[in-house]
């Protein structure tokens, strides 16, 4: 049973640190859309904002998550909370410059992909054969989280401000940190550097050890067809959250205020919820992997008919729904991985899922901008998506 894993106390520890966080996040990039949106109303900037929280993965997750497997990994999570405790409460100081808070941005971003790989690494050990039933709870929760600080962004970031918004945001970060700290065992690196740092080993040095790691990361996913496939899949959703960096243009678009920005933003974790429930009365979760991947975008394409803000709404809670098919696929691609290089592996098929996103985020903005339609440019999106979830579907078959 799922909830067998709650008996485990490292596993709280871990679940209750990611609620915090989670929640603080989507809260921040909720006051952090309505604000740009409010003083440009451009949804390329929007857009380009929003991305900010994803594409800096795609050096982070490369370079840093390697981190995971050669420092223990409580101290890589707590550092890293640490790091974006202070980074998101300088943000939160009234009057920022948009460009000093698109730079601060950044840098929490470039903090997260350490984080992410050490907390998947370690799940595997804290929870043994019960990893799946954990890592569903895992998803959910992340779901949950995103749930609750979207719908309940709109709401804090008019009663708090944005300034205010991002200072809870800030809070949360140290909350987990704390939370981290005290509950979960020491354990040593996992992994050892190759060649051990000494007095005499150059940056030079460091740098190709750095790059060695990466390279191997990189190689054992793409040498290995299930695990490419695992991951292509996986950064389909490159299209499936056009929708997210368009919300505030989209709300607009259809004459709502801030609090439907918040909607539009819950309304695809809440689908993933119903759907990770519904999932596990699945046979043979893998075989349906294929299909739940087209149903992730084919319902964008409902955009065309122009949708009245309950369609969105409607729609995008499907998606969201078939969506929950990155439960079994993540699963599956950690059992495929040896524990030893899961840190590596884990970090980067994950930057390059949070790098896709980023970039299809962007461009839905930018095309958005070109089109003068957020409705068009998501039923777009979707378009392109169904295509080629539908290619990948026939490559997972083939395995």
């Amino acid at each position: 049973m799922r909830a067998g894993v709650f008996a485990i106390g490292e596993f709280r520890t871990l679940w209750t640190a990611e609620l915090f966080s989670i929640a603080g996040d989507q809260l921040a990039r909720v006051a952090l859309s309505v604000l740009v949106f409010d003083r440009t109303h451009s949804p390329a900037w929007t857009a380009l904002t929003y991305a900010l929280t994803m594409l800096p993965n795609l050096v982070s997750g490369v370079l840093l998550s390697g981190l995971a497997d050669r420092f223990p990994r409580r101290t890589v999570m707590v550092t890293s909370d640490l790091v974006r405790a202070a980074l998101v409460g300088l943000m939160a100081i009234p009057g920022t410059p948009l460009v000093v808070l698109a730079a601060l941005l950044v840098l929490v971003q470039l903090a997260e992909p350490p984080f992410a790989a050490a907390q998947g690494a370690l799940l595997p050990e804290v929870l043994g054969e019960r990893y799946e039933d954990g890592q569903s709870v895992h998803l959910v929760t992340h779901q949950a989280g995103l749930l609750a600080g979207f719908a309940g962004g709109g709401v804090v970031v008019a009663l708090l401000g944005t300034s205010g918004a991002l200072a809870v945001d800030a809070a949360t970060f140290a909350l987990s940190a704390l939370v981290l700290r005290v509950g979960l065992r020491e354990r040593p690196a996992s992994q050892p550097s190759r060649n051990p740092p000494a007095p005499q080993v150059t940056t030079r040095t460091r740098w190709r050890e750095w790059a060695a790691q990466i390279r191997d990361g990189a190689g054992l996913v793409w040498r290995d067809r299930k695990l490419r496939i695992l991951m292509l899949l996986g950064w389909l959703a490159l299209f499936s959250v056009v929708p997210e960096g368009l919300a505030a243009p989209f709300a607009n678009e259809v004459g709502a205020g801030a609090a439907a920005v918040g909607l539009l933003l819950a309304a695809d974790p809440a689908g993933m919820i119903v759907g990770a429930f519904l999932l596990r009365f699945l046979k043979d979760r893998s075989r349906w992997l294929g299909v739940l991947a087209v149903g992730t975008s084919l319902p964008l394409l409902g955009y065309l008919t122009s949708p009245n803000l309950a369609v969105a709404l409607a729609l995008l809670a499907l998606s969201g729904c078939a969506s929950a098919y990155q439960i079994t696929a993540g699963a599956t691609f950690v059992r495929l991985v040896p524990p030893e290089r899961r840190g590596q592996a884990l970090g980067f098929a994950r930057s390059g899922l949070i790098a896709a996103q980023g970039i299809g985020v962007a461009l839905g903005g930018v095309v958005a901008s070109w089109t003068g339609s957020a409705a068009v440019t998501i039923a777009v999106a979707g378009a392109f998506g169904t295509v080629l979830a539908l290619a990948a579907a026939a490559a997972w078959s083939g395995v």
